[in-house]
């Protein structure tokens, strides 16, 4: 439930952030190297959620079968298959390793 949490307050803070700066400088755009930044802390944020998702469990670093899911679902992405392929495959892979473990 914590991870919930903080994954909506985070979202929360993501699209206040993007909506309330440019308000708050007077309708100007912020310099290119913000803007650059600015896109990347979204999938930055995603991708750290997923990771202590993934390999940690209460205080400990584990490598289950959620790491094979994610591996999986990383290479097919990364081959340009569908997101919901993708997805379907991750969690078919880590249904079965804990099927078999």
């Amino acid at each position: 439930m914590k991870t919930w949490l903080l994954i909506v307050v985070l979202a929360a803070g993501t699209v206040l952030m993007k909506t309330i700066g440019p308000i708050l400088a007077g309708g100007r755009q912020p310099p290119p190297a913000l803007t650059r930044v600015i896109a990347l802390i979204a999938p930055a944020l995603i991708s750290a959620l997923v990771v202590a998702g993934t390999f940690t469990q209460g205080q400990h670093l584990v490598i289950d079968a959620r790491a094979a899911g994610l591996a999986v679902g990383a290479i097919l992405l990364w081959f340009r298959a569908p997101v919901v392929v993708a997805l379907v495959l991750a969690a078919i892979t880590c249904a079965l390793l804990r099927l078999l473990t």
